[in-house]
């Protein structure tokens, strides 16, 4: 596994396929509050690259360029959140999205646990450490920690989805869970329009 940290923006020459795996650091979990400090990305080579923003420009046009391109699907756990944050900071809306933790809702049924940590456990047999995740995200220096928090959060996920994936077509849930994935961008912008605990389809 290799660890790569870049400073303000991703680099041109790093080619993440077509199939990434994202999620994000914040300093707290109110986006309008809470600035966000680190993106990771994975392409599921078991390497990962961790972008350290710069907090007062948020200038990534090469990483603002792979959450708009729609030919690269962007995988993450608790995708609600990630978009919101992503929107918020970099003002652009990721897509198209697939979610773990939506698919395992969808098809691991028999329980209420649905953390990256719960399924990395189950699926892959992998205990993931939790230590680092309410820490300094703002620090100026991340700790060797942090970053090998940060990148297990995206280097499992590929794995997780091929078996979620597999489990979501065995139920017959394939076709559900697209759709659900696709209504993440909404449901991340109504997050952030003000909707985020009310639920407007409820009667």
């Amino acid at each position: 596994m290799t660890i790569t940290l870049h400073q303000g923006d991703l680099p041109s020459s790093v080619d993440l396929g077509n199939l990434v795996a994202v999620d994000t650091e914040t300093l707290g979990l109110n986006p309008y509050r809470d600035k966000l400090c680190l993106v990771q990305l994975s392409s599921g080579d078991g390497n990962a690259h961790l972008v350290q923003l710069d907090r007062s420009s948020y200038d990534a046009p090469n990483l603002i360029a792979l959450f708009e391109n729609e030919a690269v699907v962007k995988l993450f756990h608790y995708a609600r959140f990630d978009l919101a944050v992503v929107a918020m900071y970099l003002g652009v809306m990721p897509g198209p999205v697939y979610c773990t933790k939506i698919a395992s809702k969808l098809v691991r049924t028999y329980t209420d646990r649905h953390g990256l940590k719960d399924l990395c456990k189950e699926i892959l047999g992998k205990d993931l450490s939790k230590a680092s995740q309410s820490s300094d995200w703002g620090a100026a220096k991340l700790t060797k920690a942090q970053q090998e928090y940060a990148a297990g959060d995206v280097l499992y996920l590929h794995k997780l989805k091929a078996t979620l994936d597999a489990m979501l077509e065995r139920e017959g849930r394939t076709n559900l869970a697209d759709d659900a994935f696709a209504f993440l961008p909404t449901r991340a912008a109504l997050d952030l329009s003000g909707w985020a605990d009310e639920d407007i389809f409820a009667h």
